[in-house]
């Protein structure tokens, strides 16, 4: 599985818990087969677990919105993204922007990717 490939199952996986009654392992299970990769792996549980640090950093950044409020997707990409500035070191901060964008443009619309890229350019 390709990086950008394990990034939308991850969106997948995380929009799937967002709100949910289910744990990370049934959410992976209902998204990918086993084995897992361990990039993907590693983002979903990295955002599950780090959850309440990346929602304060998300909101920190928002102007007159606040996380709940949200769009689904917007916020999925946006807290993916964020776990990735600040976890995931190995990876430019420019390529987890773009790569941002990209999910957006896949799960939302024009208008989420203008929105997340405003969010996370904060970041710099």
């Amino acid at each position: 599985m390709k990086r950008r490939e394990a990034r939308e199952k991850a969106i997948q996986t995380l929009f799937q818990l967002d709100k949910s009654e289910m744990n990370v392992d049934e959410a992976i299970g209902y998204i990918v087969d086993a084995p897992l990769n361990n990039f993907y792996e590693q983002l979903v549980r990295g955002t599950a677990e780090n959850l309440t640090e990346i929602d304060n950093e998300i909101t920190n950044k928002l102007e007159n919105w606040s996380i709940d409020r949200l769009p689904k997707i917007e916020r999925t990409v946006l807290r993916l993204a964020v776990y990735e500035l600040l976890y995931n070191k190995e990876v430019p901060d420019r390529v987890i922007l773009n790569e941002a964008i990209e999910l957006c443009k896949t799960f939302g619309d024009e208008k989420s990717g203008r929105f997340v890229n405003g969010v996370l350019s904060k970041f710099n």
